[in-house]
């Protein structure tokens, strides 16, 4: 009797607690260190870190955006998850025309990729995905971007920094490339590879209660 009591005494001085909301698990598929320094500007912290291996290779005749959408969807479908877990992927793509430029394979490919980029816009694409059991949301951001005429100082300073290495297109805006973007139009956590104002939207259309302070 007391102990029944106790708990009706319980319930009367903390009656959120019975219909405090369970936050589901937040699984970023991602294991760049760039997403998840965004992702804590959004004061999010993910339960865990489960990048997916996938073959990223473009399809014949594959044009950029379709492409950057395909593999950021793959990536999400391919991260092991419990039903009401919500797994997050991101591709980033740089295109110049119809071409696509990937991570460079070494340090002549970072400097042919730059040289080609030097001067010229270009337009870098990321897609965002969010999995939830069998339910996918999705949007992707294109953003357009112009390097300056690099010289053959600046494109050998750059390319010594070893910046280049692990980056769409040879380079990243938040290093010391960001000396050779005088312009963008679009958005900057986009370049990044995160961008921040879609994937909030999408979260919360998965259930994420981003904004939820009693969560």
């Amino acid at each position: 009797m007391a102990n029944r009591a106790y708990s009706r005494a319980n319930a009367a001085l903390f009656p959120k607690a019975r219909h405090m909301p369970v936050r589901p698990r937040l699984i970023l598929g991602s294991g760049s260190p760039r997403r998840l320094e965004l992702l804590a500007q959004l004061g999010v912290a993910p339960d865990d870190i489960r990048p997916p291996d996938i073959d990223e290779d473009p399809q014949p005749g594959e044009i950029p955006r379709r492409y950057c959408q395909r593999i950021a969807e793959q990536k999400a479908q391919a991260v092991r998850a419990a039903p009401d877990e919500i797994v997050l992927c991101a591709d980033t793509t740089v295109s110049l025309g119809r071409r696509i430029l990937g991570k460079p394979a070494g340090k002549a490919e970072a400097a042919d990729f730059l040289t080609r980029l030097s001067g010229r816009r270009h337009r870098v694409i990321t897609a965002v995905a969010v999995r939830r059991g069998e339910r996918l949301w999705q949007r992707d951001v294109v953003t357009q971007v112009q390097m300056k005429s690099l010289s053959n100082t600046e494109l050998n300073a750059y390319l010594e920094t070893g910046d280049w290495q692990g980056k769409a297109g040879g380079y990243a805006i938040q290093g010391p490339a960001g000396a050779l973007i005088p312009w963008i139009n679009g958005s900057f956590t986009g370049v990044v590879g995160l961008p921040l104002a879609e994937t909030a939207n999408l979260l919360q259309a998965a259930g994420y209660p981003l904004y939820d302070s009693g969560s």
